[in-house]
């Protein structure tokens, strides 16, 4: 007989029986002992389906492929850019991923990304040696311009984005701002001063209070209140 042993959304510590039964499957930050589903780290558990899975609660952002994430262009060569990821890592930008325009050899690369931009990109490729490779093709991919570039732990990324995206569209109605949000830790907010500051709160709150229940409603009464004000 399956039991699960832990509610969605609890706190979880490394060792921790999570579940019983073989019904229920493992998932990222757990594994299998016999018939139970057994913690490796500490994190907020989150039941989908049958499967149960942990979000770590911190540590620094490990890049993935497929991860839409916010970068910052380092460094410009004949061939590319070198963008730092906010990881241990940084990643290349080949001249037929950065642009659907032809670029020709020797071209000043500066016109279309320089040192200091911002951009949000995707990841193709990350290697053994994690050697990573990403690209600006892509719905939504794009350099940014103006607004500001705040940082979070990486691991309560998904709380602020939340289902389907329903939490950032939450923080974007309310605020009347444009909000990207990037899988490695940055956010980028464009708003009017007021509005942005607003955002930037709502967001520095759902990051402190991602392991406590009910927080999308909780989320949406602040946001009535702040406002209403």
């Amino acid at each position: 007989m399956t039991k699960i042993q832990i509610k969605d959304k609890e706190i979880s510590v490394p060792g921790e029986t999570l579940a019983i039964g073989m019904d229920v499957l493992p998932g990222r930050g757990t594994y299998r002992d016999g018939e139970k589903i057994v913690a490796n780290r500490l994190g907020l558990a989150m039941v989908d389906g049958r499967t149960i899975k942990l979000i770590q609660l911190s540590g620094r952002y490990a890049p993935k492929t497929g991860d839409t994430i916010i970068c910052k262009v380092i460094d410009v060569g004949f061939n590319g850019w070198r963008l730092e990821t906010n990881s241990a890592y940084s990643a290349m930008m080949s001249m037929k991923d950065a642009t659907s325009q032809f670029i020709q050899r020797g071209a000043n690369l500066t016109q279309f990304y320089d040192l200091g931009d911002h951009v949000v990109c995707k990841i193709v490729n990350v290697t053994s040696q994690k050697l990573i490779d990403v690209t600006m093709k892509g719905p939504g991919l794009r350099k940014l311009r103006g607004g500001r570039i705040i940082e979070v732990d990486p691991n309560k990324v998904p709380r602020i984005i939340g289902k389907q995206g329903s939490m950032v569209m939450m923080i974007k109605d309310a605020t009347k701002s444009n909000i990207s949000v990037g899988q490695n830790g940055l956010i980028w907010i464009d708003a009017e001063p007021k509005n942005e500051l607003l955002a930037i709160n709502t967001i520095r709150k759902i990051e402190n209070e991602s392991h406590t229940a009910g927080l999308t409603d909780k989320i949406k009464g602040y946001l009535e209140k702040k406002v209403q004000k």
